[in-house]
């Protein structure tokens, strides 16, 4: 195949690409508003962005069958870092990044990426659909890292890294009646998962159906959040003149409900321009699965690009008061590193299976 485009030599994807830049502006201008206009914050986000970007075009070189070999080593290395965050992790109240001096890293964020290869990596090794000793040794695979992080405790993040392996299973074509197996064990099993939850998780449940019953408390955050959201209108009051966030009545107004920030200097108008943003990153990635050439480029793309999907969908439903808040950041958007230079990682495989497809004569 001969290359005769930067986008080809360098195997970017243009439409995943604009999409990628455009809600990474998007999110520093956003941050800039949400950090107070701090340069700082700006600057130290930029610098994770291109770290990112830099990580993204590195992946993106990588050919397909090379990702899926080194996968069970990132998976190996992902779950040594989780089994040392419980003893030497840092947080606030949880033990969740580690800090090496110069800076720190959340391991858990890197699941997200080990967990979808490596089972993919697995399955696709194997004839389709998977037999019940490879769903099993799946399933191995999916239990230490939720497990391990569940420890932490981040029960939101152990949820979505489970469901991105347990994607790939579905996708792979698993069996109905083990589907529906396997969904009447997690509901009869769901009273365990509530005795087994901290006294903080249980209230965010709980808070959720009732806000107003701890409103200086566990439902602060949701109410403020739902205020700042209804309070932008259909043009919002404008791009710094935010007053939830700058009279600091949202709390994580940089990170997790960066959301709530933008709805209210935004509005709807801005709410919808968003979503055109992520939704060309999502549609691109759905192009990208469908045009893949092998059962690992299909099962990787169409998980990576959901799980982009989940992340937005449960961040806004979080701060739109739709569901219990969880910390699960708004990817490209909210202020973080790990987070960030992870979903451009990701990116960057949606990159690699895309452009070293084979043409086919």
């Amino acid at each position: 195949m001969v290359r005769n485009s930067i986008a080809d030599r360098f195997h970017f994807d243009p439409p995943l690409l604009v999409g990628v830049l455009l809600m990474s502006a998007l999110g520093l201008m956003v941050l800039y508003s949400a950090s107070e206009q701090s340069f700082d914050t700006i600057l130290h986000q930029g610098l994770r962005l291109t770290v990112g970007l830099m990580a993204m075009i590195i992946v993106a070189q990588i050919p397909p069958y090379r990702i899926a070999y080194w996968a069970p080593i990132l998976y190996f290395i992902a779950l040594s870092l989780l089994v040392i965050v419980l003893f030497f992790g840092t947080g606030r109240g949880v033990q969740r990044w580690l800090d090496l001096g110069f800076f720190r890293f959340q391991p858990s964020e890197i699941t997200k990426i080990a967990v979808p290869l490596t089972v993919a990596s697995l399955v696709s090794n194997k004839l389709l659909p998977p037999d019940l000793k490879t769903i099993a040794i799946a399933g191995v695979l999916i239990f230490f890292p939720t497990v391990l992080i569940a420890m932490q405790p981040d029960l939101g993040t152990a949820v979505l890294v489970a469901f991105s392996g347990l994607m790939v299973l579905f996708f792979a074509g698993i069996s109905w009646p083990f589907i529906r197996n396997s969904l009447l064990l997690g509901i009869a099993s769901a009273p365990i998962g509530w005795l087994t939850m901290h006294d903080y998780q249980r209230q965010r449940v709980l808070t959720l159906f009732d806000p107003d019953r701890d409103a200086l408390g566990a439902g602060y955050h949701i109410i403020q959040s739902t205020i700042a959201v209804g309070s932008g209108g259909v043009f919002g009051k404008g791009w710094l003149n935010g007053t939830q966030s700058h009279l600091e009545f949202l709390p994580e107004r940089a990170t997790d409900f960066i959301f709530a920030v933008y709805c209210e200097e935004f509005g709807l108008v801005g709410v919808v321009i968003m979503l055109l943003g992520y939704s060309l990153i999502i549609v691109r990635g759905i192009q990208i699965a469908l045009l893949a050439q092998d059962a690992f480029g299909r099962l990787v793309s169409v998980v990576l690009t959901l799980t982009l999907f989940i992340y937005v969908f449960v961040n806004m439903s979080m701060v739109t008061g739709q569901l219990p808040v969880v910390g699960i950041p708004l990817p490209l958007v909210s202020f973080g590193g790990t987070s960030l230079v992870t979903i451009l990682i990701a990116m960057g495989v949606l990159m690699s299976i895309h452009t070293h497809r084979k043409l086919v004569f």
